[in-house]
């Protein structure tokens, strides 16, 4: 493609439908402690669909009731998917990270978009959905 400035584009409903029919494990970076806050409710929803839940919060013992990590790379075991509930701003550290880890699928949530950090992890290899709710899409597409 050269110096062509490229858009980011997300994977069509059936690819998204298929991976997350593919997936187990789900690693939700900034997931809060707080049953307050959207990314609480969302991963006790998908926790709820059976997905294996990994909360990943710098501050967090628990959180669901799966224990907490303070980063991608202190999970011992496979995750399957990335799902992101931090700011624009922090996107670029988690590509950084999945990226030198191996992941495979990044899922920014919605209302959250950074387009140069989405393109850096397609270019890597990585499946990206950015500025969707992974549980939203679950419901109303792959159930």
């Amino acid at each position: 493609m050269g110096n062509e400035s490229r858009r980011f584009e997300n994977p069509g409903t059936e690819e998204r439908c298929a991976l997350l029919k593919r997936v187990k494990t789900i690693a939700v970076v900034g997931l809060s402690p707080n049953p307050a806050r959207p990314s609480y409710g969302v991963a006790k929803a998908m926790q709820g669909f059976g997905y294996t839940i990994v909360p990943v919060h710098p501050e967090a013992k628990t959180v669901l009731g799966a224990k907490a990590y303070r980063r991608l790379a202190d999970i011992p075991g496979p995750v399957n998917l990335v799902n992101v509930f931090r700011r624009a701003e922090h996107v670029d550290a988690v590509v950084d990270e999945c990226l030198s880890l191996g992941h495979k699928i990044l899922w920014i949530q919605e209302d959250i978009v950074n387009e140069p950090a989405a393109l850096r992890a397609q270019a890597g290899g990585m499946t990206v959905v950015m500025n969707r709710c992974i549980y939203r899409d679950y419901v109303e597409y792959c159930r």
